[in-house]
């Protein structure tokens, strides 16, 4: 196989030194070439970290010079990515982009066509569509199983400290903006696009003054609403992240998401007694790590040997989605073709 020469641009996100790690996993399919850190104060500290350690320390102007350069991930600030993805589209790059896209619908909007126009990839950081346990609820919708969805309920919380909060600050959107994206890609993958969208951010003020730390959405379609709550002074929170999805022939619960995963699935065919707890446990070995089958499937994207089915349009249409459940006045509604 042709590896592919990787750069590493800014290290402020969460999945930054994870998403490294995945890479150099699988060093018959990439090698890391460069990094480029926020500045100085940064690049001392990483020269000799367990993960950014060893890798050449260079500015953005000597990354887009190495020859053969293939593939950068952006992994810094979540308001300066898609800034940075877009150096790395007109530099013909392709892109791997943390989620979410970023603020600016319009600079995002840009980057997809451009992308597009290049056939670059432009691949998001939505880690959930490859967890086992959704590829496993595809199946399930693909055969029938879950049938006409009554109701979908989701949460993504967490207990988060200072450090998390004084981030969130800077997001118009909060904590919506900042791990609720993950909800909404999921409710978009089984419903697709709501009729309405309500946006219900709230501040709990208890570790930081004005921060949209508990917020609530409400998606509505023409039968059902897909609810999704992010609360990060939950205890427990992560142990409560969840996706619900009720149909007519069966109910699906992925609680938690990950560490571990826990699905059940009840079917209605097995329904004796309506005010019964019946569902069967669906056993997943753990994952070899969270980002792993993300990564392998960037490389197959950027060669060619395999579609990424979450394309341009898709992705678009669910930032703008990401947006309005933030409280952006953003239309999500009127389809647009990249």
């Amino acid at each position: 196989m042709e590896k592919i020469k990787v750069g590493h641009i800014g290290t402020r996100h969460d999945h930054s030194r994870a998403k490294l790690e995945a890479i150099k996993k699988f060093p018959h399919l990439f090698e890391v070439v460069g990094i480029v850190p926020e500045d100085e104060k940064v690049a001392a500290r990483i020269k000799n970290d367990a993960v950014y350690g060893g890798i050449p320390i260079m500015t953005e102007e000597e990354l887009f010079a190495v020859e053969g350069l293939e593939l950068v991930l952006c992994e810094g600030y979540e308001l300066d990515s898609v800034a940075a993805a877009q150096r790395c589209i007109d530099h013909g790059v392709h892109v791997h982009l943390d989620k979410p896209g970023g603020e600016d619908i319009k600079a995002y909007e840009k980057l997809l066509r451009d992308a597009k126009a290049k056939n670059l990839t432009v691949q998001l950081g939505y880690m959930y569509r490859y967890n086992p346990a959704v590829k496993y609820i595809d199946d399930l919708v693909k055969d029938g199983r879950i049938g006409t969805i009554t109701a979908i309920d989701t949460q993504m919380s967490t207990m988060h400290d200072m450090r998390v909060m004084k981030l969130l600050s800077g997001f118009q959107g909060g904590n919506m903006f900042w791990l609720g994206c993950h909800l909404v890609d999921l409710i978009y993958r089984y419903a697709g696009v709501p009729e309405e969208i309500i946006s219900m951010p709230n501040k709990s003020d208890l570790i930081l003054e004005g921060v949209k730390d508990n917020t609530f959405a409400i998606m509505k379609y023409p039968n059902f609403v897909a609810t999704i709550r992010v609360n990060s002074q939950e205890v427990n929170g992560f142990g409560r992240r969840q996706f619900v999805m009720c149909g007519q022939n069966g109910s699906v619960e992925l609680k938690p998401i990950e560490n571990p995963i826990k699905l059940t699935f009840s079917d209605r065919r097995f329904i004796q007694n309506a005010y019964s707890d019946t569902k069967a446990d669906i056993p997943f070995a753990p994952p070899s790590g969270r980002y792993d089958i993300m990564v392998k499937d960037l490389y197959q994207y950027i060669r060619g040997t395999k579609e990424n089915p979450y394309n341009y349009d898709y992705e678009f249409q669910l930032q703008r989605m990401v947006l309005a459940a933030c409280g952006f006045d953003v239309d999500f509604k009127t389809p647009i073709t990249l």
